[in-house]
C-alpha cells in the first residue's frame, strides 16, 4: 500500500545576531518586526510553532523563503512580547511569503506521456478504463506492485486472473502437508491427463492472459494543483487513438495487398508512406523489407491473448523448387494448390482490436490442402542505367496529347531532350537484334536481355552497333538524332517485359 508523503517546509533563512551581552532583543523576519524577547535561544522554538500552524492549514509541501534578523539592545526599561502574539506574528508574515504549495501525487508515467493524480484509487481507476473494453467481464485484476527491475521505489503494474489471486491466497491460508506422489502412480496419472486432454472438447476457450503494451510507472512525487489532472481528463489523454509510427516486416508470401489487410490500411497508404521500398502497385516484395506503417493507437496498449476454436479452408504453404539457371523474374507453377478444411484451436494474440499473432496449438485436418508448387529462378536479373548523360526529361510514359501528327496519343516510352550527336549507352548488357532504319523510330537500336526483357532506343543520329553484335551495359551504341516521327532532338528510350513496355523510370534511377 502506498503512504502519502509527509509535509515539508523549505525555509531560506538569513540570520544576523546581535550583542550577546543586549538585553533586549528584538525579532525581525523578512524586515517585519514580529516581536522582542529577553532570551534569543527561544526565537527557534517560536518560529517552528508558526511552522506547524502553517502546516495544519495546508496539506501539500509549501515553500517559504524568509530572512531572519535579530537586533539586540541594553535597556533600563523595555518590554518583552508574550509567546503567542510573537508566534502570530510570525505565522503572518510566513503566510503573505508562502511561494508555492505543492501537493502530494501518484505520477503515472506511459512512455513519455506523465500524468498526475491524487490517488492511488484514481490510477487503478485509469488503469481499469484502459483495461475494460477487453476485458468486460472483468476476470482480471490490476495491481499495483514495486517494480523489482528498479532500485528505487518505482511501482509498476501486474494483471493476472482474479480467480487464480484468489485461489493462491486460499491456498496460503490452507496449506497441507502431503508426500509426494509414488513414481508408478504418478505416470498413470500423467498418462490419463494427456489421453483426457486430446480434442477440442478438453480445452478452456476464453482470454487467457492479459497486459498492457507499454511499461507502467507510478512514483510519489509533488505537483502543482494546477498540474494535477481529473479522472476523466486522465482517461481521456491515455485512450483516445492518435497516429504512431510501426513497422511491419515482409513474410513469404506477402503481397502488397495482403499487407494492407494484415495492418488494417490501404496500399496507396503502403505506397504514400514507403516510396523507396514500393514505388509502385507493380513494385516487387523483398522478404525482410520493412514497411512504415501509421497505425492509430491510444498510449496506453492493451496485450490480450485468447483460446479460440474455429474451422477453416485453409491453403498449405506455397512450396519452391529452385532454379540456379532461371532469374529471380522467372518462375512456373509446377502443381496446382488445393484447398483444405480443419477444425482449430489456436491462441489469438491482440494489441488492442489488432490481430498479431496466431498459434495453432491443435488441428484436425478434415481436408489435407495440398501445397502448390513453384520452380523459380534465383540468380538476380541484370540492371538498368540511364542510356545517356544529363538531358532533359520532355514526355514520360503514358497517355498524352500527340505532339504532332503522325504521332502516337499513348507515350510507350521515355523522351530526354539533348543535342543530337549525344552519346547514348546500352542500359543493360544484352544482344542487338535489331540497329538501323525503323520506320517511325528513325534509326533504332533493339537490344535482348537475358532474362527476357528488351531496350529499345529511338530517333537516332547514327547507329554504332550491328545485329546479332553482344554489348555490355554502359557501352557507346549510338549517337542521338531527330530521325522519325519527331518534334526536335532527343532520345526516345522504352523497356519491354514480355513484349510489353513498362515504365522504363521503374527500373532507371534518376
Amino acid at each position: 500500500m502506498l503512504i502519502s508523503a509527509l509535509l515539508v517546509f523549505v525555509l531560506i533563512p538569513g540570520i544576523k545576531l546581535g550583542n550577546e551581552a543586549n538585553n533586549l532583543v528584538t525579532i525581525f523576519i523578512n524586515g517585519v518586526s514580529v516581536g522582542s524577547v529577553n532570551d534569543s535561544t527561544k526565537v527557534n522554538d517560536y518560529i517552528t510553532l508558526a511552522r506547524k500552524k502553517i502546516a495544519r492549514e495546508n496539506e501539500g509541501l509549501v515553500l517559504i523563503n524568509y530572512d531572519l534578523v535579530l537586533s539586540g539592545t541594553n535597556k533600563i526599561f523595555g518590554s518583552v512580547d508574550g509567546e503567542d502574539k510573537i508566534v502570530e506574528n510570525i505565522y503572518n508574515v510566513f503566510k503573505e511569503n508562502i511561494q508555492k504549495t505543492k501537493e502530494p501525487v501518484y505520477e503515472v508515467k506511459i512512455n513519455e506521456l506523465t500524468i498526475n493524480l491524487r490517488t492511488t484509487q484514481e490510477v487503478l481507476a485509469l488503469l481499469n478504463a484502459s483495461k475494460k473494453p477487453y476485458d468486460e467481464d472483468n476476470d482480471f485484476n490490476i495491481e499495483i506492485v514495486l517494480d523489482p527491475t528498479r532500485e528505487l521505489n518505482v511501482l509498476t503494474t501486474n494483471i493476472r486472473k482474479t480467480e487464480e489471486a484468489e485461489l493462491e491466497a486460499k491456498k496460503e491460508e490452507n496449506k497441507e502437508f502431503s508426500l509426494p506422489m509414488a513414481g508408478a502412480t504418478k505416470k498413470l496419472d500423467e498418462m490419463f491427463d494427456k489421453a483426457e486432454s486430446q480434442g477440442v472438447d478438453s480445452y478452456e476457450f476464453g482470454i487467457f492472459e492479459l497486459d498492457f503494451g507499454e511499461n507502467v510507472e507510478v512514483v510519489q512525487a509533488y505537483a502543482d494543483p494546477s498540474d494535477i489532472s481529473t479522472l476523466e481528463e486522465a482517461i481521456d489523454m491515455v485512450t483516445l487513438e492518435s497516429e504512431r509510427n510501426v513497422t511491419y516486416e515482409v513474410v513469404s508470401g506477402d503481397t502488397l495487398s495482403t499487407i494492407a489487410e494484415k495492418t488494417d490500411t490501404t496500399v496507396s497508404e503502403l505506397i504514400a508512406l514507403n516510396q523507396e521500398t514500393i514505388p509502385n502497385e507493380e513494385a516487387s516484395l523483398m522478404i525482410g523489407d520493412v514497411l512504415n506503417i501509421t497505425s492509430p493507437e491510444p498510449k496506453l496498449s492493451v496485450l490480450r491473448t485468447e483460446k479460440v476454436y474455429y474451422e477453416e479452408n485453409y491453403n498449405a504453404p506455397v512450396e519452391y523448387i529452385d532454379n540456379d539457371e532461371w532469374y529471380t523474374t522467372e518462375s512456373v507453377v509446377r502443381r496446382e494448390p488445393v484447398e483444405g478444411f480443419r477444425k482449430v484451436v489456436a491462441d489469438i494474440t491482440y494489441r488492442n482490436d489488432k490481430k498479431s499473432n496466431v498459434d495453432i496449438i491443435y488441428e484436425d485436418q478434415v481436408v489435407e490442402a495440398v501445397a502448390k508448387v513453384i520452380e523459380r529462378g534465383t540468380k538476380s536479373p541484370p540492371t538498368f542505367i540511364k542510356p545517356l548523360s544529363g538531358g532533359r526529361l520532355s514526355s514520360g510514359f503514358g497517355r498524352r496529347k500527340a505532339p504532332k501528327k503522325g504521332a502516337s496519343t499513348y507515350h510507350r516510352g521515355v523522351d530526354w531532350a539533348v543535342p543530337v550527336g549525344t552519346s547514348i549507352f546500352a542500359s543493360s548488357g544484352g544482344t542487338v537484334v535489331r540497329a538501323g532504319w525503323g520506320s517511325g523510330y528513325g534509326y533504332c537500336v533493339y537490344i535482348q536481355h537475358p532474362n527476357g526483357m528488351m531496350t529499345r532506343y529511338g530517333h537516332l543520329k547514327k547507329v554504332l552497333v550491328k545485329t546479332g553484335q553482344t554489348v555490355r551495359q554502359g557501352e557507346k551504341i549510338a549517337l542521338s538524332g531527330n530521325t522519325g516521327v519527331s518534334t526536335g532532338p532527343h532520345l526516345h528510350f522504352e523497356i519491354l517485359v514480355d513484349g510489353v513496355q513498362v515504365n522504363p523510370l521503374t527500373y532507371v534511377p534518376q
